[in-house]
């Protein structure tokens, strides 16, 4: 009797991001609401109809400009592609610059 493969977890949908903008006047007299719809989504902010800022969840901040580990780490997990890259220095000394 053949055996049965596993059941396959569900793929959760990506969160609906719900971008609003707000005019830099609405942005000041309803900074409170502002924040509250950071958890939505991304907010953006206008000036004369043109974006000029955005805000978002400091969850969201964190997660984009976090450090997900070292350069090191960069390099080791990076695709075989980079193992072909000449790192080696130049043996030529360097050109004369007047500064």
């Amino acid at each position: 009797m053949p055996k049965k493969a596993p059941p396959k977890k569900a793929i959760k949908p990506a969160r609906a991001v719900e971008r609003a903008e707000w005019s830099i006047a609405d942005a000041k007299a309803r900074l409170s609401e502002l924040v509250e719809k950071t958890s939505d989504g991304a907010q953006t902010i206008t000036r004369n109809g043109k974006p000029v800022a955005v805000v978002v969840a400091l969850e969201e901040w964190r997660r984009k400009t976090g450090r997900k580990g070292t350069l090191m780490e960069f390099f080791q997990t990076a695709p075989a592609g980079a193992a072909e890259l000449d790192l080696e220095r130049w043996a030529e000394e360097p050109r004369d610059l007047k500064l």
